[in-house]
């Protein structure tokens, strides 16, 4: 049987020569205006879904009934804005919606002011939680702690169409204009390689506040390559226009997704846990990776 993930679809695409493929899904998003100035998505938990099974009463940041999850909504296909629209959509959206369902709360996307400093922010309060395709990385995990739902997930190497520089490798970077979104793993990836393979002809990293614009700059030819994830990677290639870009390589240093909680939020990670293992037993979970062409990431079923 044929695979459905994003990476595969992207070799089939590559042999019929041409095609577009866009992912449709949805999540019910009840819209709820922002208090602050920067961009949010609300989302709640169905009123059909039943009575939740976990119990929340000694979980301090769960006491309104409201989880706040702080997110870069620009990171297609695991989270980004419908089109038009301040309406979160992907598949952590899919995912915190049922993990909502299972704890009983409703739940809260919102637009981060600057991912890399999304960290500082959870630990002050800003949000209950971190969840953005959020590579757990031991940098992090000295800050940080996590509920690891997905992966692990390497890094995609996208290229210009034809692949001008021949990019086959991590290392094949040395020497070139590289773009990646800032505060992600990818920038330390790059660093580790002008510490490491590329010293003495180091990568020319520029950073930019969200993926779409490093992926625009390479479809400008202003750098020979931009990194991302390998699902966001690949998504970038099947929706460019007019197959601009592809994917060169993937898999570069796989790290798992997590959702990023506070060191001192003992109990909402332990509910958190407890949810996310209900929903990969009753089938949901793996459902909506299914629904994403993101099965192939799942993490081991218990």
């Amino acid at each position: 049987m044929q695979p459905r993930s994003l990476r595969t679809r992207l070799l089939l695409l590559s042999a019929l020569a041409f095609g577009a493929l866009l992912f449709a899904a949805a999540c019910d998003d009840d819209e709820e205006e922002p208090e602050e100035a920067a961009p949010t998505a609300t989302a709640a938990a169905e009123d059909e879904t039943p009575a939740a099974t976990i119990d929340i009463s000694g979980v301090p940041e769960l006491d309104d009934g409201m989880l706040t999850v702080g997110s870069d909504i620009a990171y297609a296909p695991i989270e980004f804005y419908e089109e038009g629209t301040q309406n979160a959509t992907g598949m952590d959206v899919d995912l915190m919606a049922a993990l909502a369902a299972a704890l009983g709360v409703d739940f809260e996307f919102q637009q981060v002011a600057d991912f890399g400093a999304v960290v500082l922010d959870l630990n002050t309060e800003r949000y209950d939680v971190v969840m953005s395709a959020f590579s757990i990385t031991e940098e992090r995990s000295a800050e940080i702690d996590f509920v690891p739902y997905f992966g692990p997930v390497g890094t995609g190497i996208l290229v210009q169409a034809g692949n001008p520089k021949g990019i086959a490798a991590p290392e094949d970077l040395c020497g070139l204009n590289v773009a990646a979104q800032v505060g992600t793993f990818q920038v330390e990836q790059v660093t580790a390689l002008n510490e490491g393979a590329c010293a003495g002809n180091e990568i020319n990293l520029t950073t930019f506040p969200d993926n779409p614009t490093a992926v625009q700059e390479l479809s400008l030819g202003r750098v020979d390559a931009e990194l991302a994830d390998d699902p966001v990677a690949a998504y970038s290639a099947l929706t460019s226009d007019a197959g601009l870009v592809e994917v060169a390589t993937t898999r570069f240093e796989a790290a798992a997704y997590g959702i990023g909680v506070r060191k001192d939020s003992t109990e909402l990670r332990a509910v958190l846990e407890q949810a996310l293992q209900q929903i990969i037993s009753d089938g949901t979970y793996l459902a909506i990776l299914t629904d994403w062409g993101q099965e192939e990431f799942a993490i081991p079923r218990d």
